[in-house]
């Protein structure tokens, strides 16, 4: 009705003068009848074509394919290998020859490409082929150092970077900086990286386990000892604008903050590994390892101030017990494993090639993925005892007795179709147990390769197990769970 008389309204306004070129058409037309305007009816059809577009893209226009979430992570670059890697390894004259049984886990002279950097020529110490290559870094006496307290060797471990690039290596991917006393797992390494397009500026490690250690330092820099990656393009940057940069953060107290503060100033951000482990504890490591992230194990650092990782070991023997495991399966090693025993009411907890813990009743999952809290903090609190940590913990019983019993790796075996890997007890008191736990001696786990790929890390998922067999020993199978599968005892 509105439009109706709008109409009317604007053909008696324009048929009141004569010369409107709307008047010869009104004065032709029937009083009876209103005639549509050439304009409304040109106005009328646009607005149905409109409409009849809007309908045909909607009902024909081809949907957006949802995201595939069941093929293979394919990445643009094609993949690395350990050639594609170089170490630079932070040392010293008076270090080096007590941090060599560490370097010899995990360099190998066929496939790691690797080179320490020392203040001087270590006493004594003759040219081991089985070693990387000694490099006496160059003199950085001129860099000034403010820091009261701290070590000025901190400006030329950071300048490591600049040295490093300078060898001008070839087909480099990743820069990889560590401490002698790093203990890198280098295929885990490489799965790490091989998330991220080393064609781009990429700066990965991880900061402290300590919080009081990164609110003295930085949440955002990776601290050297757990070890950082840098890819090719970003460390040829680095190494050009570096020696200004060192001028500029003489105030700092170490290397990594330096790397840090200056690839700040490049605009680079640190990208969290949670596999890169700066070990900023002291005492034992048990919690932390028995309960490691769904990520690949990358590093261990400050291996000198915990206890050894197996009972009745010195370190050296418990790390390279554990290698016996990373040999047989590099990415499956620590990955945690939890299953139930519905029938004997048990919780088992796999932290697999290291620990088994058998619990008896029902321990709910979300709490068995925190770490006990076995160790000291690297630095006593003004909070008290323990120091703040970035990462929720649980308390680890005194009272021996109280706690889950405990099997350590023994030994791993390949066969044909997968791996067994058998863990004995360890008792520390003779205690009451139930009839279901108290004679049991060891448990068997069989467990195929971790066939490990970056899409795979990427969105990755614990794994499920079962268990078999009860006696003096018990059988656990880990496998793929199930699409909707709860890893729970009801």
């Amino acid at each position: 009705m509105f439009e109706h008389r709008k109409r009317k309204s604007f053909l008696s306004l324009s048929t009141s003068n004569p010369n409107s070129p709307l008047s010869v058409s009104t004065r032709m037309a029937s009083p009876k009848f209103s005639v549509p305007l050439p304009h409304n009816r040109l106005k009328d059809v646009l607005l149905l074509l409109s409409i009849v577009f809007i309908i045909y893209v909607f009902f024909h226009s081809p949907p957006t394919p949802p995201r595939a979430v069941t093929a293979p992570f394919s990445p643009s670059y094609a993949a690395s290998s350990r050639h594609h890697l170089v170490f630079a390894i932070a040392s010293s004259s008076a270090s080096f020859v007590d941090r060599i049984p560490y370097l010899k886990l995990w360099y190998d002279p066929d496939t790691t490409r690797a080179f320490v950097f020392v203040d001087g020529a270590p006493a004594g110490f003759a040219s081991d082929p089985t070693l990387p290559p000694l490099i006496v870094s160059e003199d950085t006496s001129r860099f000034p150092y403010t820091y009261k307290g701290g070590l000025k060797s901190a400006v030329r471990v950071a300048r490591v970077v600049k040295e490093i690039v300078e060898l001008n290596q070839s087909d480099v991917r990743w820069f990889v900086f560590g401490d002698d006393d790093t203990l890198f797992f280098v295929d885990n390494l490489l799965e790490t990286l091989s998330k991220y397009d080393h064609n781009e500026w990429y700066y990965i490690g991880s900061n402290s386990e300590s919080y009081d250690q990164n609110l003295r330092y930085s949440f955002d820099m990776a601290f050297g000892g757990g070890g950082f990656a840098i890819s090719y393009p970003l460390a040829k940057v680095l190494a050009r604008v570096l020696d200004s940069c060192l001028i500029r953060y003489a105030n700092l107290y170490g290397s990594d903050a330096r790397i840090f503060s200056c690839l700040a100033e490049l605009g680079v951000t640190l990208t969290h590994e949670p596999g890169f482990h700066q070990v900023d504890m002291r005492g034992s490591l048990f919690g932390l390892l028995s309960a490691h992230p769904v990520s690949p194990l990358v590093s261990l650092h400050h291996l000198d101030a915990v206890d050894a990782i197996f009972p009745s070991m010195n370190r050296t023997q418990a790390m390279h017990h554990l290698f016996e495991a990373v040999s047989k399966d590099h990415a499956r090693i620590l990955q945690q494993t939890v299953c139930y025993d519905r029938k004997n009411s048990l919780t088992v907890s796999v932290a697999w090639g290291y620990s088994v813990q058998v619990f008896e009743g029902n321990e709910p999952l979300p709490d068995l993925i925190l770490p006990q809290r076995t160790f000291r903090p690297w630095r006593r609190s003004r909070m008290g005892d323990f120091s703040r940590l970035m990462f929720n913990v649980r308390e680890y019983p005194k009272n021996p007795c109280k706690r889950p019993a405990v099997f350590f790796m023994e030994k791993v075996s390949l066969i044909d179709n997968g791996i067994w890997s058998t863990y004995r007890r360890h008792r520390e008191e003779d205690c009451s147990r139930a009839n279901a736990v108290n004679n049991l001696e060891r448990i068997r786990v069989f467990s195929h390769k971790l066939e490990s790929h970056a899409g795979q890390m990427i969105a990755s998922r614990r794994q499920c197990c079962d268990v078999s067999g009860f006696n003096e020993s018990m059988v656990v199978s880990i496998r793929q769970c199930g699409v909707d599968e709860l890893i729970s005892m009801h």
